[in-house]
Formats: C-alpha cells, sequence, structure tokens
C-alpha cells in the first residue's frame, strides 16, 4: 500500500489530500509512522523522530495514529489477495508476496493480476496500492517501491539484469548503512559495480555469508519460494521515555513492564523462546544490543526480566541517559514442541502457572487487572510526582 496509515486517515478527511501529512503521536518523544509523499518531498520517513520531521516540514498536519481503522482495512487488503492465490506471504500489515503462477489460467497473466489487485483495493478501501511483478520475491519488492506511489512496474525475466544494475548498492537487501559504507570505499556504488565483483573477494572483504548473499542478488538470484505461513522469528517490544531516563530503577521498572507484555504475547502465541535480547538506545541516539541464549526455552517473564536486567548491568550504562529501551525473544519454537527440565529440588509450579492465571485475568477484567507491584508503585510514582 502507499503510505498505507496515513491514506487511511485521508479516507475521513478528504480536505487534506495533496497536502503534506504525518502519523504518529504529535507530542513527547514520538516517532513517524506513516507520511504522505507531499511531506515525504521535505526529507519526513517512517520511523524518524517526530521533532525532527516536524522541523523538516512544519506546515504538516499531524495526525494521531489509530491502529483499529489500519487492522480492519489490513485485513480486508488479505482477503483480496488470498481470494487470487494461497500462496500470500505477508511481510507487513499492509504488504506481501504473491505467488500467482497457479492463477495463470483463470485469472490472466501476472500484469494483468497485478492490475486486478489495484483495481480492486482501490474500489474497496479508497486507497492506492503499487505492485511489482517478477519472477523472485527480490526483484518484484524493488519493482514495487521504484513504482510507487500508484503504479505498476513488470521486470520480464529476461530483463531483470537491465533493470537491476543501474540501481545503488544500497537497493539490494541486506546492504545497511555500515555495509553500504565499506561498498563504496571498494569503488562500489551501483549493483552494476557489485555485480562486476569476484564473489570471492566480496567474500573476503564482507564475509562469507554477506559477500555470496550479495553476489548471488547483484545478478537477480533469489530462489526462496513465497511461503504462506511463517514462524514468528522474534516477539518484542520497545518503548520510548517521554525524557531521557538515567535512573536505573526506572530503566529496570521498563525492563519488567516489557517483559510482563512479551511473555504474554508469546504464550498468546503459543511460543517459547531461548534469547532474550535487550536494546538500550542512548541520548545521542547510538544504540547497544545485548543478548543470551538460555539452558532451556521460556515464555516466563519472571525469567525474561531477570535475564534483561542481566544484559543490561553488564552493558555498563549505569547513569547513562538513555532514550530507548526494548526486550525481544528470538530462537522461538512451538510451546508444546518445547521440553522442560526440572533441576533437583525445583517445584513443578511456580512463576508460568501464576502468569497463566494472570492471563485468565486479564481476559476477563481487562489488561490492567492484575500486575507486578513494583510496576503498581511505578504508577503511584507519576501520579505523586
Amino acid at each position: 500500500m502507499d503510505a498505507f496509515f496515513a491514506s487511511v486517515e485521508l479516507l475521513e478527511r478528504p480536505e487534506l489530500r495533496g497536502r503534506p501529512v504525518i502519523v504518529g503521536s504529535p507530542a513527547g518523544r514520538g516517532v513517524v509512522l506513516s507520511a504522505t509523499y507531499e511531506a515525504r518531498a521535505f526529507g519526513v520517513h517512517s520511523a524518524m523522530p517526530m521533532s525532527r520531521a516536524r522541523r523538516l516540514c512544519p506546515r504538516a498536519t499531524v495526525i494521531p495514529p489509530s491502529h483499529g481503522k489500519y487492522s480492519e482495512v489490513s485485513k480486508g487488503v488479505m482477503e483480496i489477495f488470498h481470494a487470487i492465490t494461497p500462496l500470500v506471504e505477508p511481510i507487513a500489515s499492509d504488504e506481501a508476496f504473491l505467488d500467482v503462477g497457479g492463477a495463470r489460467r483463470r485469472l490472466g497473466p501476472p500484469a494483468a493480476v497485478a492490475a486486478m489487485i489495484r483495481e480492486q483495493v482501490l474500489d474497496r478501501f479508497g486507497i492506492t496500492c503499487s505492485v511489482g511483478v517478477a519472477s523472485s520475491k527480490f526483484v518484484a519488492k524493488l519493482a514495487s517501491k521504484q513504482c510507487k506511489p500508484d503504479g505498476l512496474l513488470v521486470v520480464p525475466a529476461g530483463q531483470v539484469v537491465d533493470f537491476l544494475h543501474p540501481l545503488p548498492v544500497s537497493a539490494l537487501w541486506g546492504v545497511g548503512e555500515r555495509t553500504e559504507q565499506s561498498l563504496v570505499r571498494l569503488g562500489i556504488r551501483t549493483v552494476g559495480d557489485l555485480a562486476r565483483v569476484p564473489s570471492g573477494t566480496l567474500q573476503r572483504e564482507l564475509g562469507q555469508a554477506v559477500g555470496a548473499h550479495l553476489a548471488a542478488l547483484a545478478w537477480g538470484r533469489d530462489e526462496r519460494p513465497v511461503t504462506s505461513r511463517l514462524p514468528d522469528k522474534s516477539i518484542g517490544n520497545e518503548e520510548t521515555f517521554a525524557t531521557d531516563v538515567d535512573d536505573p530503577r526506572v530503566i529496570r521498572r521498563e525492563l519488567l513492564r516489557l517483559s510482563e507484555r512479551v511473555a504474554a504475547r508469546m504464550r498468546k502465541a503459543g511460543h517459547v523462546g531461548r534469547t532474550v535480547s535487550v536494546k538500550l538506545r542512548r541520548a545521542d541516539f547510538t544504540t547497544i544490543n545485548r543478548s543470551r541464549t538460555l539452558r532451556e526455552p521460556t515464555d516466563v517473564a519472571q525469567v525474561i526480566y531477570t535475564t534483561a536486567c542481566e544484559l543490561f548491568d553488564a552493558a555498563g550504562l549505569d547513569r547513562v541517559r538513555l532514550r530507548l529501551v526494548g526486550v525481544r525473544m528470538e530462537n522461538l519454537r512451538p510451546a508444546d514442541e518445547a521440553t522442560r527440565q526440572l533441576t533437583l529440588g525445583e517445584r513443578e509450579t511456580g512463576w508460568r502457572e501464576a502468569e497463566q492465571a494472570m492471563d485468565k485475568a486479564i481476559r476477563r477484567f481487562g489488561p490492567d487487572a492484575v500486575v507486578p507491584a513494583s510496576l503498581v508503585r511505578g504508577k503511584l510514582d507519576e501520579i505523586e510526582t
């Protein structure tokens, strides 16, 4: 979808069409969730701090997000996709890969299917989308970006190289800011430049896995199929503080809050995980990530929280002002496939059973029905302040 959240908001505020609009929290330390293309012309983009976005585009209208509306439209868009093919791989609430090979006889060539998708999304929801058509996921993704907004671009298999090679090397999946800097130092600025470098040289400079990956993408080689059901790779939550925080007690309290949320989401999804990861962003926006793999998989908030605190302590950021903290569980697997071995003297019931009881109370009475005592203390502190 094109500027998805912003497009949905404009359905109720058509007078703002053609003007710069930003979706995000207008107060505090919020970030941009979506921006119309008129706002993007000023340099505004998703995940940008709202304060910077307002400086770049002071005339923009800022609309607070309404996630319920986006979820409803997202569900309807995915229904359109699934009516075309069962092979739908969502990669965001507003984006998906479709394998339409099996729909040719019924619906026509891929370009016709793409045009039909755009027409149906516009007719049903009043928003536009951009569709890339290609013989691989990677090239289709790039094609959809190249034709935004409200476009359709077909890249035939025989023209993949001609399409790819003029693009900047940063267009490739896996080329972040640091990798791009390394490539530019080698004189590699376009995908075509990269394609002319021997794979062995890339593997020596960038590492075996990254080098081989980029060498394949530079020639349009991407063998990954469209997978209709993908397991969650990780589950996490993060929080940006209203003001920078250097009090370890406040930070640990937020780590507890986030651990509770992550554990509850894991139990709801039927997952357990082995790797706990914390994200710590300083006031100057430098970010530190730390992780630890547990002996046994877990969905227990107390285990996640204890590990997160240990990772925070080990990071050596005591009394360092932090802007954001996050907790994430990785290395997930279905809970019913995980085996748990009790250590000598360990009780068979404890935190897991208590937290499952909390889940039931919360489902019945609401999200604030049961909370850890330290979080209640935090709420009282905020009221007193």
